[in-house]
């Protein structure tokens, strides 16, 4: 996609949606995902890349290994993409079809060495493919692991290049963080004409780093006006008072949030409380704020978000997703459960585009998976006619929304 197509392509609708559903975990740091009984559904997504049909003899009971955090404070992406993950498979299943799915998920807290075990465990309980992992530190480590061992391995929300570069067998779901941060810069172009602009990033994180790196480059070619640039690091995030006045102190009436919702929180709350309201942007990381146990929602009021998901779209596939989810979990998904229902779709489709076969070995489903992942064209929550480069790069579109009354809509 072009970015400077990103403004009308947002105010058209013509924009994806992505959301992830994450599964319970026990303190043993393993989970697996609470079955629902959801069946097949008239607006599960649908794929394009296999229109004369599933090749003959593809199918069996493919074992999916899911991989993000299902504790600690960061589980609100995990057990949300594992969750989305379980209703795909659930429907998928409940279709009778020859191809069939466990999912197993396992629990890395956000942490490479924690994700490296876990997937050696799935490993060892059978998984053939990867649902994982959530975030991109431990997405960046499992998939190096998963290159050398040959299993395809499809990542809801790792947006890091970094999880994809280099391995062939590795793709993502979620639009990556070079495009996030454009898309930020573009979005705000067009329509915070000549806004001042503050950033506060967090330097220790490739995810933060990645997307204010090409925001700022981005803004640059717009002729932006960035007038303030603050950093924090995960040991730093509980008091944002220096950066905040920073940004107030230069005028800035937009500020540009390329962060994970924990510290977003802590920076909305301090900004309130020294009478300091920008406009707040943020990325997809942020979604999930509403969520956040203990965290006063009217804070957020008017938070803007870049994401591909947004619940309150009335097309018939997300309000259905919606109302499982909610009937399922208590709560309204967020888009990491959009981007785990899709994670499973898309292989579904790309296993179907193969012909494989559950009996296959690992390394030989991968083989296959990659070739048909470049073949195929998958329509979900996320995305509308979603395809893969080579370089394991989903092709699709950003959208933004905007917080008000508590949920999200679009602007």
């Amino acid at each position: 996609m072009k970015k400077k197509n990103l403004a009308a392509l947002l105010m058209a609708g013509a924009m994806c949606l992505s959301l992830l559903a994450g599964c319970s975990s026990g303190g043993s740091g393993e989970s697996n995902p609470p079955a629902s009984d959801a069946g097949a559904q008239e607006s599960a997504p649908s794929g394009n890349g296999n229109q004369g049909g599933q090749p003959t003899g593809a199918g069996g009971t493919f074992k999916l290994g899911g991989i993000g955090p299902l504790t600690t404070d960061t589980a609100i992406y995990g057990k949300a993409a594992m969750n989305g993950a379980q209703i795909a498979v659930d429907e998928i299943n409940a279709l009778g079809g020859p191809i069939q799915f466990e999912l197993q998920a396992e629990d890395d807290q956000a942490d490479p060495e924690l994700g490296v075990n876990a997937y050696h465990k799935l490993l060892d309980d059978g998984a053939q493919i990867i649902v994982g992992s959530v975030t991109s530190g431990s997405g960046i480590a499992v998939s190096a692991e998963t290159y050398k061992d040959r299993v395809f391995t499809l990542t809801p929300s790792g947006s890091s290049v970094d999880v994809i570069s280099g391995k062939d067998n590795v793709f993502q779901v979620c639009f990556t963080d070079p495009n996030q941060g454009t898309g930020s810069a573009d979005y705000i172009a067009e329509n915070f004409s000549g806004a001042k602009v503050a950033v506060i990033y967090r330097n220790d994180d490739a995810y933060s780093q990645g997307i204010r790196d090409t925001f700022v480059a981005e803004a640059e070619t717009k002729g932006m006006s960035i007038v303030y640039q603050g950093t924090f690091t995960k040991d730093t995030q509980t008091d944002f008072s220096v950066q905040l006045a920073g940004a107030q102190n230069a005028g800035a009436d937009v500020l540009f949030l390329p962060i994970y919702y924990q510290p977003a929180s802590v920076i909305l709350a301090q900004a309130a409380a020294m009478s300091y309201a920008p406009t707040f942007f943020g990325v997809d990381g942020m979604d999930g704020i509403l969520a956040m146990e203990g965290f006063d929602t009217s804070l957020a009021e008017g938070v803007m978000l870049l994401t591909p998901f947004s619940a309150d779209a009335e097309d018939e596939r997300t309000q259905g997703f919606v109302k499982k989810y909610n009937e399922l979990y208590g709560e309204i998904p967020n888009q990491f459960a959009a981007d785990g229902y899709d994670a499973v779709y898309v292989i579904y489709e790309a296993i179907q585009a193969a012909g494989c076969t559950s009996d296959m070995s690992a390394a030989d489903i991968c083989e296959a998976l990659v070739k048909a992942m470049t073949a195929i064209s998958v329509d979900g929550l996320t995305g509308q006619g979603m395809t893969w480069q080579s370089t394991g790069e989903v092709s699709k579109a950003p959208m933004a929304v905007v917080i008000k009354d508590g949920v999200y809509v679009t602007p």
